[in-house]
C-alpha cells in the first residue's frame, strides 16, 4: 500500500481518513434538507471536524431520483461553500460529490482537493478536470446505470470482480489523463448499481479490492442494504449497523469512510486500531 496525498494531507499505510457528508440538497435521504442552507451546511462542517473528519465531502444533488438539478443549480448550492469552507479550514481536504465535469471545473478552481465521481466516469471530462488542476479523483463502480436511477433487476455474473475491474480499468484511466496516481481512490459505491445482495457481497470481499493496491473508499452510513440486512430498519436507526460494517470494512483493508456522523466513525476506527495487533 502507498500513502494516499490529497490537498494539504497525508494518510500513509494504516491510517484511516473520515470523510464527512455535507448536503446542500432540499431532498436528501438522511437529513431531508437539514444543511440545505448555507449557514447550516458550515455549521455541519465545523461539528464534522471537531468531530475528526479529514475530508468533507460536500453534495449538491441528491443521489436519488427526484427533481431535475442542472449543472448551474448545482454549482449555486456547492461552489460558494467550497470556497467558505476553504477559507475557514486551510487544512481540510474537501471533497465535492459531482459526476459533472462543468461543475468539478469550477470547485476546483474555488479550493476542492477531490472530485467524489459517485456514479462512475459517465463524464469521462471529470478526470481531466482533476489532472488539470492537480486534484484527487474517486473513481467508483455504479454498474454503469445512468445518474439518479434504480436499475431493475441488475444483475453480475461476479459483482467483485466487476466492481474490480471497472475501478481499477477507471483509476488507470485517470492515470493515463494526468491525475497523479497517489490521490486517487476506489470506491465500491454500495447501493449504487446493486441490490442488497451485491453490497453484501462486496462488503464481505473487500479485502479483494484491497488487494489492488488502491486505496479504497467505503460509503455505507445509513444505506438501504444496512437497513434491509437488520430487518428493514428506517434511516434514523441503522447507526449501529453504519458502525458495524465501518469496521468490517477497516479489518479488510478500507481506508477512507464516508460518513454522516464524524465522531462516531473516529471513535470505533480507533477502537479497531487498538485491535489490530499490527497497529498496537
Amino acid at each position: 500500500m502507498s500513502t494516499l496525498r490529497l490537498g494539504r494531507r497525508e494518510f500513509p499505510p494504516g491510517e484511516y481518513a473520515i470523510m464527512a457528508v455535507v448536503n446542500r440538497t432540499p431532498d436528501s435521504f438522511y437529513d431531508k434538507g437539514r444543511t440545505y442552507g448555507f449557514d447550516a451546511a458550515m455549521r455541519a462542517v465545523d461539528t464534522a471536524v471537531a468531530g475528526g473528519a479529514d475530508i468533507v465531502d460536500i453534495g449538491g444533488v441528491k443521489a436519488g431520483p427526484g427533481d431535475e438539478v442542472d449543472a448551474q443549480e448545482e454549482i449555486r448550492r456547492v461552489a460558494d461553500l467550497v470556497a467558505a469552507v476553504r477559507e475557514r479550514h486551510p487544512g481540510l481536504v474537501i471533497s465535492v460529490d459531482t459526476w459533472r465535469a462543468e461543475v468539478g471545473e469550477v470547485v476546483a478552481a474555488a479550493g476542492a482537493d477531490l472530485l467524489n465521481d459517485t456514479w462512475g466516469g459517465v463524464d469521462p471530462g471529470l478526470a481531466e478536470v482533476a489532472a488539470r488542476h492537480g486534484i484527487g479523483l474517486v473513481c467508483a463502480h455504479a454498474g454503469r446505470v445512468t445518474p439518479r436511477t434504480r436499475p431493475h433487476r441488475i444483475a453480475y455474473d461476479d459483482v467483485v470482480a466487476d466492481v474490480i475491474a471497472y475501478t481499477t480499468e477507471l483509476a488507470e484511466r485517470a492515470v493515463a489523463a494526468g491525475v497523479a496516481r497517489e490521490a486517487i481512490l476506489i470506491d465500491p459505491a454500495h447501493d449504487f448499481g446493486k441490490n442488497t445482495f451485491h453490497s453484501l457481497e462486496v462488503s464481505r470481499r473487500l479485502d479483494e479490492m484491497a488487494a489492488t493496491g488502491w486505496p479504497v473508499l467505503v460509503a455505507v452510513s445509513n444505506k438501504d442494504f444496512v437497513g434491509e440486512t437488520l430487518g428493514g430498519l428506517p434511516v434514523d436507526q441503522r447507526h449501529a449497523g453504519t458502525i458495524a460494517t465501518l469496521a468490517v470494512s477497516a479489518l479488510q483493508g478500507a481506508r477512507v469512510f464516508r460518513v454522516h456522523d464524524a465522531a462516531s466513525a473516529r471513535t470505533a476506527l480507533a477502537e479497531v486500531t487498538r485491535l489490530l495487533p499490527e497497529r498496537r
